[in-house]
């Protein structure tokens, strides 16, 4: 695609997300919402909101003379986002994160407070190296450790995707010395990475794993009583008492491990547990399954 061919600028889109965002979980939108946001006046403030209904979708949202801002219509449907509460987190989150940077700014959001994760010590060094080698299908040369390993090792890596999961950060990479597609710890590299001049031989296209898509089928834990299974459904919007996750064979690990759910063992306390895989015989990791599962826990 060309640049051209892009519909929205990049500004516009995030202004058309905000308005949709505010609309959908707070129930009323105005002026302000754009204008403390972004630091634009009323009137682009307007005209924004006049072109996302005249240009993109006209039948979302209506003025209400009384709360005197845009509310959602009865048939609402996302167009600039996928209507899911976790964009409305997002938000929240970049507003904390904002109003203790600048403690004037006012966003004209609701009090609010998101829990922060500890996040995973990253040298600037070690991500600038790893965007290049990523972005531009180059080797990069590191040297990494592991809590099964911990003596350093230097080896040539050619990673072709960076992958954020909550806290922690990684590349899926082709390991020269393994000779097969890994995943490594931005925060386990030692030293400062080196992206080579040197072209990378493979790609996404030949991880196999990266490939093929699997869905989870996501339970509530059948420990649990029949009133409790269903308040655990409800949680999670399940269907018939299951939720059908898809995602990467590659990141199934990492999508259990966020939802609290392991291979092999179940908490012995099924409240704790809650989840769980429904059919993990689906997954189909063979002889991996050990390493992926070391690849979560930061033993590998």
């Amino acid at each position: 695609m060309k640049k051209t061919d892009w519909p929205i600028r990049w500004d516009l889109l995030l202004r058309y997300r905000l308005i949709e965002i505010v609309a959908l979980w707070e129930g009323r939108l105005t002026t302000n919402h754009i204008c403390h946001s972004f630091g634009i006046g009323r009137q682009q403030a307007s005209k924004d909101i006049n072109t996302y209904l005249r240009e993109l979708a006209p039948d979302n949202l209506v003025y209400d003379r009384h709360l005197k801002g845009y509310v959602p219509a009865a048939g609402f449907k996302p167009v600039v986002t996928r209507g899911q509460v976790g964009e409305y987190q997002e938000l929240l989150s970049r507003q904390q994160n904002l109003s203790e940077t600048f403690a004037d700014l006012e966003l004209g959001l609701p009090g609010n407070t998101v829990i922060p994760e500890p996040a995973r010590c990253i040298a600037p060094q070690t991500m600038r190296a790893v965007v290049t080698a990523t972005r531009y299908h180059r080797q990069l040369r590191a040297s990494y450790v592991s809590l099964s390993r911990p003596e350093a090792a230097d080896s040539i890596l050619e990673p072709h995707s960076l992958v954020c999961a909550g806290n922690s950060w990684h590349i899926r990479a082709w390991c020269s010395a393994n000779r097969e597609f890994r995943d490594f710890a931005l925060s386990r590299f030692q030293g400062q990475p080196e992206a080579l001049r040197q072209k990378a031989r493979h790609s996404a296209q030949q991880d196999e794993d990266w490939q093929r898509i699997v869905t989870l089928e996501i339970a509530p834990d059948q420990r649990l009583s029949e009133a409790q299974q269903t308040i655990i459904a409800n949680d999670y919007g399940m269907e018939q008492g299951s939720l059908n996750v898809e995602t990467r064979a590659a990141l199934a690990p990492y999508v259990l491990s966020r939802l609290g759910i392991t291979f092999d063992n179940h908490h012995p306390d099924p409240l704790v547990q809650q989840l769980e895989l429904a059919n993990p015989d689906q997954l189909g990791f063979g002889s991996k399954r050990e390493r992926a599962l070391k690849a979560v826990a930061g033993l590998c």
